[in-house]
C-alpha cells in the first residue's frame, strides 16, 4: 500500500502555504536551495497518529500574482483532483464565503474525491463560529474551523482527513518486490518503455491503480523474478498550459518516487538533457533513492565514435549533483539494451541497501586521512575519530569529529569518493552526518 496523498486547494491568500508549513513542521517555502530541486518545495511528508501521508501545497504551484483569476484556481484544483486521495479545501473566515469558493466547490463535488472543508483564520472559536456556519452553504459537508498560524483545530481536521485514507493505510505489510518508478518529462517514452518490457516477457500485465489516478502499477516478471513498475504517464492534461506541465510532472514524480526503491529517469536522446530533467531527477536524489538514467530514443541519433561520450558528459554536467547515477542508452521502440535494465535495477537496489562493517570503514577513512590531511582553520586541525554506518536506503554514515565547523563540504566529498572507490555504491546517493565529540 502506497502512502496516501493529500492536496491543499483554495483561493490565493486564504492561508494554504501557512497551513502547509505548519503541518510539515518547517517553513518549506523558504528552505535553502537543494541541488536539482525546485526552489519552492511543494510537497512534504506528514505523520498524524499512525498515518504517514504526502501533503501537496497547490499554493506553490501558481506564481505569486496580483490577478486572482478563476482560471488559475481551476488549474490548481485540477492538479490536486488528479493527484490526491483526499482534498483539503481551504477557505477564509475573515473574507467570508466568496463566489469563487462556490465555483471551486462545484468542481470538487464533481470530482467524486473526498473533500474536507477547512475554514482558516479562526483565531477565536467564540468570536468566529457564527461566520463558520455560513460555509455550510457550499454543500460539501461540515466546515472545520482552524487557525493555521495559531495551530488551533488542526487535530479535529486531521482526524477527518485520515478517515478517508484507503483501508489498511495504517499498518500495511511491506510488498517485498522491487518497485521501480519511471519518471521524466511528458512524451519521453515512459509508457512505451513499460509496454515494451511487459510485452517482451509475455506476462499478463495487471494494471492496479496506484496512489494517484495516473500512476499505474505494472507487474513484470524477468528471469523468474517479479518487479513492480510505476508509470507516471497515464493521465493526459485537459489544459496543456506550458508552465503548468512542468510543475504537474514534478508533483506526479513525487508520488511515484515516494513508493519506489529505484527510480529510472527517462531522458529523450533527441532533445538531450534539460533543466527540467534536473528538477525531476532532484526529487529522487533528495529522497535518497537508487537512480538509473535511461537515455531513450537512442536509435534515432546519428552516431560516431564520440556520441556516447558527448551525451554522457552533458548528462554529468547538468545532473552534476548526482554523479553516482547509472546511465544506460536504450530504445523503447526497438528494445535496444532493455534487458540491461533489470540487471542494473538489481545492482542499484543491492547498493542502496549495502552495509559496511565499522572496522573496514574506519580502515578506509584512516588511509584517506593519511593521504590527504584534513583542513585547518586558525591553527586548529579537523580530527576524525571514527565513522560508522547508521542506515541504508540510502546508506547513511555518521562521522565523529573534534569540531564540525572544520568539516568542509569538499572534505566530506573527498571521503565519499574514497568510500566509493572501495565499495562501489553504484547508482545510490550516500548521506553523511557530522557529529562533534569532545576530546577526552
Amino acid at each position: 500500500m502506497s502512502r496516501p496523498v493529500v492536496a491543499i486547494v483554495g483561493r490565493p491568500n486564504v492561508g494554504k502555504s501557512t497551513l502547509f508549513n505548519t503541518l510539515a513542521g518547517e517553513r518549506i517555502s523558504i528552505v535553502k536551495d537543494t541541488p536539482g530541486v525546485t526552489r519552492d518545495r511543494i510537497y512534504a511528508d506528514v505523520t498524524w497518529l499512525n498515518y504517514n501521508f504526502t501533503l501537496i501545497d497547490t499554493g506553490g504551484i501558481e506564481p505569486d500574482s496580483g490577478d486572482v483569476i478563476l482560471s488559475q484556481m481551476r488549474e490548481q484544483a485540477e492538479i490536486a483532483i488528479a493527484t490526491a486521495d483526499v482534498i483539503m479545501f481551504i477557505t477564509d473566515v475573515r473574507q467570508g464565503l466568496q463566489d469563487a469558493d462556490a465555483k471551486v466547490a462545484d468542481m470538487l463535488r464533481r470530482s467524486k474525491k473526498p473533500v474536507v472543508l477547512v475554514v482558516n483564520k479562526v483565531d477565536s472559536f467564540e468570536k468566529f463560529m457564527p461566520d463558520v456556519y455560513e460555509f455550510y452553504n457550499l454543500g460539501i459537508g461540515e466546515p472545520y474551523p482552524v487557525s493555521a498560524s495559531s495551530m488551533l483545530g488542526l487535530g479535529d481536521m486531521l482526524d477527518e482527513v485520515v478517515k478517508y485514507f484507503p483501508e489498511g493505510s495504517e499498518n500495511q505489510p511491506e510488498d517485498e518486490r522491487p518497485k521501480v518508478a519511471i519518471i521524466g518529462k511528458p512524451n519521453v517514452g515512459k509508457s512505451s518503455l513499460i509496454n515494451k518490457l511487459a510485452q517482451e516477457d509475455r506476462v499478463i500485465v495487471s494494471d492496479i491503480a496506484g496512489t494517484t489516478r495516473d500512476a499505474i502499477d505494472t507487474d513484470i516478471k524477468y528471469n523468474g523474478k517479479e518487479y513492480v513498475f510505476i508509470d507516471t504517464a497515464g493521465l493526459r492534461r485537459k489544459n496543456k498550459i506550458k508552465e503548468e506541465i512542468e510543475r504537474y510532472s514534478i508533483i506526479r514524480a513525487v508520488t511515484a518516487v515516494e513508493r519506489a526503491d529505484v527510480v529510472i529517469i527517462v531522458i529523450d536522446a533527441t532533445e538531450g538533457v534539460t533543466e527540467q530533467d534536473a528538477k525531476i531527477a532532484g526529487i529522487a536524489h533528495d529522497r535518497g533513492k537508487g537512480i538509473i538514467i535511461a537515455v531513450n530514443k537512442w536509435d534515432a541519433i546519428e552516431k560516431d565514435n564520440n556520441t556516447v561520450k558527448k551525451h554522457t558528459e552533458k548528462i554529468r554536467q547538468i545532473l552534476s549533483f548526482m554523479p553516482y547515477a547509472e546511465i544506460l542508452f536504450i530504445s523503447a521502440k526497438s528494445g535496444q539494451r532493455l534487458n540491461k535494465i533489470f540487471e542494473m535495477i538489481d545492482v542499484v537496489i543491492e547498493n542502496n541497501s549495502m552495509r559496511v562493517a565499522t572496522g573496514v570503514l574506519n580502515e578506509i577513512v584512516t588511509e584517506a586521512v593519511a593521504m590527504q590531511q584534513p583542513p585547518t582553520d586558525k591553527g586548529k586541525r579537523l580530527k576524525i575519530y571514527y565513522v560508522t554506518q547508521v542506515a541504508v536506503k540510502p546508506p547513511t554514515f555518521v562521522v565523529f569529529v573534534n569540531d564540525k565547523n572544520l568539516m568542509h563540504f569538499s572534505y566530506t566529498r573527498y571521503l565519499e569518493n574514497r568510500i566509493r572507490d572501495t565499495f562501489g555504491f553504484r547508482g545510490t546517493a550516500l548521506k553523511f552526518i557530522t557529529r562533534e565529540r569532545k576530546e577526552d
